[in-house]
């Protein structure tokens, strides 16, 4: 009876992972719209992890990385957040000025889920390399958020013990452990359903 249990606990977990998962889909926005949007923040060059957490179960839903570098970027692996004056390509959005930050955030965090924001000031070799790395990763299958993230950071000096996890919450616990992170969490309670924001939020 045990091993019966244990086959149908595989075939629905491959079932589960089957119908969150789903191919990669590319973008490549033109020279000249990248050109248009592209922005540098002021601050100091740093990366920020973002981790979405649901709010009824404490899971892990998400994961983003920010590079600072000579512009801000975003890579948005499999996410379903976008701008339409905000260019991507293969999940790597341009033109992230402080309003496209707060609206990335708003984005995600609503009644059903919160925010956590971590960010690491870090030297700019290391910001030009892990924008570089996001710019080449390629646009990313459903589901693989984390794993591919942790990927980026793996390669990046004094990231080296970050582990490859498909888990938004241990890509977070272990952003935590480097030295100098500041971490900020953010609650809202804007409906669960935000397919509107896209059209009502001007940038």
């Amino acid at each position: 009876m045990v091993a019966g249990k244990r086959v149908f606990v595989s075939i629905l977990a491959a079932i589960t992972l089957t119908a969150c998962g789903g191919p990669a889909e590319p973008k490549w926005a033109p020279d000249t719209e990248v050109a248009r949007a592209t922005y540098q923040h002021e601050g100091p060059p740093t990366l920020t992890l973002f981790t979405v957490i649901n709010n009824k179960t404490g899971a892990g839903a998400h994961s983003a990385l920010m590079v600072n570098a000579t512009q801000r970027a975003i890579f948005d692996p499999a996410g379903t957040w976008y701008h339409p004056r905000l260019p991507e390509r293969n999940d790597v959005h341009f033109g992230m000025t402080d309003p496209a930050v707060d609206f990335y955030v708003d984005y995600h965090s609503r009644t059903t889920h919160h925010t956590v924001i971590q960010k690491v000031v870090v030297s700019e070799e290391v910001a030009r390399l892990a924008l570089n790395e996001i710019m080449a990763n390629g646009a990313v299958p459903k589901a693989q958020c984390s794993i591919q993230i942790t990927g980026v950071l793996q390669k990046l000096p004094g990231f080296e013990s970050i582990q490859r996890t498909w888990f938004p919450k241990q890509t977070s616990a272990a952003f935590a452990q480097l030295r100098g992170v500041t971490t900020n969490v953010v609650y809202d309670n804007d409906p669960g359903d935000n397919t509107g924001f896209i059209i009502a939020y001007g940038i």
